[in-house]
């Protein structure tokens, strides 16, 4: 039996636009940036994958090229896709076992997804190996893996701020009750990061930079109880031409970010403008549970509490319970009816 067991195993993926996490076996496998290195005269060739392909972007010479297939939350380029999952999907087993396993597998989606999207994530997992595919939506995958009991008639709202867009969803019964989606999430803080030092330093940074600018100093508010300091940034002078170093404060960081962080505000109130009102009277006793990468920026949870006038939790490993939701939804995918076949 044991045999068989092993020819058909199951992985719960969060292909995500920043990041792609793969739970096998009740435990995170695979937790790697979004991106692939090819070679460009052989496209099919893949030079590296997740960090190391990451260590390579924008430092490539004209024979590779690093391609990050998704953007806002679907695949963008599905040759990519398939060729960055098929390599994911290898690490789960770093020694090559001699008898390929065949892969049952569930991936999340962003509720927002279009028919033609929804095949292109299919079409990319099935092409990559996987014999049969399941499909769930985000923000019922987060709230399962915030440890929500999705199938009870109580309203509760989702916000997951990814990598390329912020979903806010209202759940009950197991089903999505209403939905906001709107392309404001990680990568546009990325950009307005790059943006604010492009304009109040003259500094031309990168996309990498950026990010860990991001993670060091990111924040939502210009007055933290615990702020970090500041941080040294190295980039290309755009009046000289030559590499520079300024340093860099949280306070600059919040306000490059305001604009972005302000309408994601918005969104949240036109959904519980949607709300029914027996629902929000649910999520008024109960608040509302931030999930996705975003919900890992500084004082965020403070400012949308303080903009909405209602509690706002953060999910225990914000990054990792859309992941969690996907692998509790694929054990129990006879339960779930809002699992996609």
């Amino acid at each position: 039996m044991g045999l068989f067991n092993w020819f058909t195993q199951e992985i719960a993926m969060d292909l995500g636009t920043a990041n792609t996490l793969i739970i096998h076996n009740d435990e995170v496998a695979v937790n790697e940036p979004s991106i692939v290195a090819l070679n460009r005269n052989n496209p099919k060739e893949v030079l590296a994958v997740g960090k190391r392909a990451l260590m390579m972007h924008e430092k490539t010479h004209e024979s590779i090229r690093t391609v990050r297939p998704l953007k806002d939350g679907v695949i963008a380029d599905f040759n990519a896709a398939e060729l960055m999952i098929r390599e994911l999907i290898k690490l789960v087993y770093p020694k090559k076992p001699l008898f390929p396993p065949s892969w049952r597998m569930m991936i999340c989606i962003p509720s927002s997804i279009t028919e033609v999207e929804k095949r292109a994530v299919r079409d990319s997992a099935e092409q990559a190996g996987a014999k049969e595919v399941y499909l769930i939506h985000e923000p019922m995958a987060a709230a399962l893996g915030i440890g929500i009991d999705v199938e009870e008639p109580v309203g509760n709202m989702i916000i997951d701020i990814g990598g390329g867009t912020t979903g806010i969803t209202v759940i009950a019964l197991a089903g999505i009750v209403c939905d906001q989606s709107i392309r404001i999430a990680g990568d546009e803080f990325t950009a307005d990061i790059m943006e604010a030092l492009r304009r109040y330093h003259s500094l031309l940074i990168g996309e990498r930079t950026a990010e860990q600018i991001k993670i060091q100093v990111g924040a939502a508010m210009k007055d933290l109880e615990n702020p970090p300091d500041d941080i040294p940034v190295n980039g290309r002078d755009l009046v000289t031409g030559i590499p520079k170093q300024i340093m860099v404060s949280y306070q600059e960081i919040a306000e490059a970010l305001d604009k972005s962080i302000f309408k994601i505000e918005e969104a949240i109130l036109k959904a519980l403008e949607q709300t029914p009102p027996e629902l929000a009277g649910d999520i008024y006793r109960r608040g509302l549970y931030l999930t996705g990468g975003g919900a890992l920026l500084r004082g965020l949870d403070k400012r949308l509490s303080q903009k909405i006038k209602l509690p706002v939790h953060i999910a225990d490993d914000p990054l990792k319970s859309v992941v969690r939701g996907t692998g509790i939804a694929l054990k129990n995918y006879d339960r779930y009816p809002f699992v996609m076949r």
